[in-house]
């Protein structure tokens, strides 16, 4: 997953309206509306903004044309290819009309330069899965874990083994379930939780 590594900001004037983008990293909608409120501007004549988090998205046009300034913004996020990720570009009005093709294009402009200088990283999208194993192989599980990158969630011991519930890349589980079977001689049992 690509996203950004701190906080960005752009402003221009287009048709002597000043546009001001915010973007910023939101792994939640909380997360979304509370980096809203703290980059609004609320002397401006539009707070118009947009977010993606994984499959779930809004955006809002805050009193412009519909459809002129918060899906142009998250066409930015997704052209960009960034994922949770908030942007609000405020504007203010300078008193040339930019139509409907204008407004598209300054607000979705605007958020794509915005995007395009900010400092982009890659993270890796952890799963969750649930690994059973035999008692006297628990070490080795954990020094495996670690190999691979995965992270421990939990530990559970019960009658005939002990539960891990871990996180781990999608790229890494076969090369861990194919470690696992060897150290356990396949009584290793892994199964994919909800995320």
């Amino acid at each position: 997953m690509k996203t950004l590594a701190g906080p960005a900001s752009w402003s221009e004037e287009i048709r002597r309206s000043r546009f001001i983008v915010n973007a910023g990293r939101a792994d939640s909608q909380a997360d979304s509306l509370a980096f809203f409120e703290q980059v609004n501007k609320a002397d401006a004549s539009h707070n118009c903004w947009a977010y993606r988090i994984g499959q779930s998205y809004r955006f809002s046009d805050d009193g412009e044309p519909a459809s002129t300034a918060g899906r142009p913004i998250l066409a930015a996020i997704d052209g960009q290819g960034l994922d949770h990720i908030m942007v609000v570009v405020s504007r203010y009005f300078g008193g040339t009309k930019l139509g409907i093709g204008g407004l598209i294009r300054a607000y979705g402009g605007s958020a794509a330069r915005c995007l395009q200088q900010a400092d982009i990283v890659q993270i890796a999208v952890l799963h969750r899965y649930r690994v059973q194993v035999p008692f006297d192989r628990i070490s080795k599980v954990h020094q495996l874990l670690g190999e691979y990158g995965a992270t421990k969630d939990s530990e559970d011991y019960q009658q005939d083994g002990v539960t891990l519930r871990i996180r781990i890349s999608r790229d890494q589980l076969q090369p861990l379930q194919q470690s696992l079977a060897d150290i356990t001689r396949g009584k290793a049992r892994i199964r994919k939780l909800a995320d």
